[in-house]
């Protein structure tokens, strides 16, 4: 392959770009850096196969120029906002739809015709079928996030069908891993950084979620995208099991050595649009011989070790 990824610095994009790397493709990065880490492209920057493009997916002219030469697109750039979605609307809507039309827009000027799409488990709302498989009927959305992205998906289905587009649409779970840099593990060790007497806990605490370890998100991906040919398919990503909210500060207290004091903002979710129970049938990308080394557990507890050996990125994200 000759890889784009948009959100080549982010959790995802960077951990991607170096496997792609380590597999002997060639890889271009492109990202406004406004999450992104630079440090995250620090092995890659000495890589030949490698080219660094600073740039917005929002600038079609700017995208379009940098995508010449390749030939797949992994498009992981989006606003992951999902707790503040309803206090800037539009971010949703400019970051992850109309962003992802100009990456499809730019792809047809360059005549490539592969995509990966990072969507999300969100799409299928507050689920009333679990484990949810990919063809669920959808509920109402609850979030600007999975909407957003839901509507990204239609894009990309109706690119497949009126120029030829192929490739794969992943609902992720919640990801997690070595350059994790938002989501609850964060921000729980970072309040108990500061005060490991205390811990608010948006809700109840007994939300049921997924996660999916980086390593495991990859390996996934590549698979799915070398065996997917000539449709634009769709495929779960997560585990075989979910945990409560306090499951997971068990874990990482336990860990840690610490036992705080647990503060409950009350109510069955953290914020509007967070969904209280996701799991996902993640069958059909097993079916093609992937299964996750890591359960959510060992996910947990390697990313809160990647956090404390790494200060400077908590520091610089507060």
């Amino acid at each position: 392959m000759h890889a784009f990824v948009t959100g080549g610095a982010g959790f995802i994009g960077s951990s991607l770009i170096d496997r792609l790397l380590a597999d002997g493709h060639a890889v271009v990065a492109y990202d406004n850096f406004s999450t992104g880490q630079r440090a995250f492209l620090t092995a890659a920057s000495r890589h030949p196969a490698f080219r660094l493009v600073e740039g917005d997916t929002l600038d079609l002219p700017a995208l379009t120029r940098a995508m010449g030469g390749c030939d797949t697109v992994f498009h992981l750039a989006a606003n992951a906002d999902v707790r503040f979605g309803t206090e800037h609307p539009r971010k949703d809507l400019e970051q992850n739809t109309i962003a992802t039309f100009h990456v499809l827009e730019a792809m047809r000027a360059n005549a490539i015709r592969r995509i990966a799409f990072s969507s999300t488990g969100s799409v299928y709302g507050e689920a009333h079928v679990f484990p949810t498989p990919e063809d669920a009927p959808f509920p109402v959305q609850t979030s600007l996030y999975g909407a957003s992205k839901l509507a990204g998906e239609g894009l990309i289905a109706a690119y497949g069908s009126g120029f030829g587009f192929e490739g794969c649409i992943f609902r992720f779970v919640s990801i997690l891993g070595e350059r994790y840099t938002h989501g609850h593990v964060f921000d729980f060790y970072r309040h108990l950084r500061r005060d490991p007497t205390r811990l608010t806990v948006l809700g109840n605490g007994k939300q049921r979620k997924s996660y999916l370890y980086i390593g495991d998100c990859l390996d996934a991906m590549l698979l799915a995208m070398a065996k997917t040919r000539r449709v634009i398919d769709i495929f779960n990503l997560g585990t075989d099991e979910y945990c409560e909210v306090n499951d997971s500060i068990g874990w990482m207290c336990e860990r840690l050595g610490i036992s705080p004091a647990r503060e409950y903002t009350g109510g069955d979710r953290g914020w509007i649009g967070d969904n209280p129970f996701i799991f996902l049938d993640t069958a059909k990308i097993r079916a093609l011989g992937w299964e996750p080394r890591l359960n959510i557990r060992q996910g947990i507890l390697r990313t809160l070790d990647y956090l404390q050996q790494n200060p400077a990125l908590l520091e610089a994200r507060a």
